[in-house]
């Protein structure tokens, strides 16, 4: 099965969790080109291919889709832009009125979905994204839904055309433009957050560069307010610190936001700040040691933090990302 994610929360699981694109390549045998894509949105991953993406950065797979619960508005602003980009891409290249065609002619030869699909050797919602207008089709496909549906290539261009000069797809057209409108904001999320804009929830944001890479965080004096990831809301204990360091390397960029929750566990692959004192902090990818002992790590240059099962407790988790 495939599917297009544009776009997704890959990338901030990844960085989240420590790891490099070049792993995540490795792990799914692709290149790194072929990640920067999927990351983007600009390529398209099977569903074997997504749950081996889920297993690696240990989360969810539906984390991994833009969704109300787990994504920032600018990411679902992004999908809406992204959406209605390719909505006007298709409306020139004439691929509304190929979909509303086919739903036409299937309509008529009183076939399902499923069958046209199935018979055309496609997926359902490969062939749905067809009837509504929002996939290209290579000629070899075309060729295998005109079996389908029963009709010679050239036979079903004609009478497409056909139903397009009598005006009779434009209905079909207008109440799939409707139904992608639903179906291109990810699970209600534009609509949830834009009502809730005016008085959504704020975290408060501290920290500034200290020595050595650390973080001086005061909790007296926030540097700003940031609003609150949809997940986290009515979480109490949350706060945000500043990306204050380059002691990540490039793991994560400058300007990145990092919610901290202090009730959650740590563990391998988390990022957390570790506290020293009560007013410093060491920002760390949690790893294990060939002991099963965890350690935190940071670059520039390479260091190892030993974290003792009593520290923990210093060690406040990392479970949302601005980047």
């Amino acid at each position: 099965m495939e599917e297009i994610i544009f776009p997704n929360q890959i990338r901030m699981y990844r960085r989240l969790r420590g790891r490099s694109m070049q792993e995540l390549a490795d792990h799914l045998s692709v290149s790194l080109s072929a990640i920067s894509k999927i990351e983007k949105g600009y390529r398209r991953v099977d569903q074997e291919q997504l749950v081996r993406v889920a297993e690696f950065l240990d989360c969810p797979l539906q984390d991994l889709f833009v969704n109300e619960q787990n994504s920032q508005l600018e990411v679902v602003q992004s999908w809406r832009r992204e959406q209605e980009r390719r909505n006007k891409i298709n409306e020139k290249s004439g691929l509304k009125t190929l979909g509303a065609g086919l739903r036409q002619i299937r309509n008529e030869k009183n076939l399902t979905l499923i069958e046209v699909a199935e018979g055309s050797d496609m997926t359902l919602s490969v062939y749905h994204r067809i009837e509504m207008g929002q996939r290209e089709v290579s000629d070899k496909e075309f060729k295998n839904i005109s079996k389908a549906l029963g009709m010679e290539p050239e036979k079903l261009k004609e009478e497409i055309k056909s139903l397009d000069e009598k005006g009779l797809l434009e209905e079909i057209i207008q109440r799939n433009d409707s139904k992608y409108k639903l179906l291109s904001t990810p699970r209600g999320a534009i609509s949830s957050f834009v009502s809730a804009t005016q008085e959504v929830q704020k975290v408060s944001v501290y920290g500034t560069a200290g020595k050595d890479g650390d973080v001086i965080i005061d909790f007296e004096n926030e540097t700003k307010k940031v609003p609150c990831p949809p997940q986290l809301v009515g979480k109490k204990d949350v706060y945000a610190v500043n990306l204050s360091t380059r002691r990540l390397g490039t793991l994560l960029p400058t300007r990145s936001v990092l919610f901290a929750n202090p009730n959650d566990v740590v563990s391998v692959g988390d990022i957390a700040i570790y506290y020293t004192n009560e007013n410093e902090a060491k920002i760390l990818s949690i790893r294990e040691d060939e002991n099963g002992e965890l350690y935190g790590l940071r670059w520039n240059p390479d260091e190892r933090i030993k974290i003792g099962n009593d520290d923990l407790t210093k060690a406040h988790k990392v479970v949302a990302i601005y980047l």
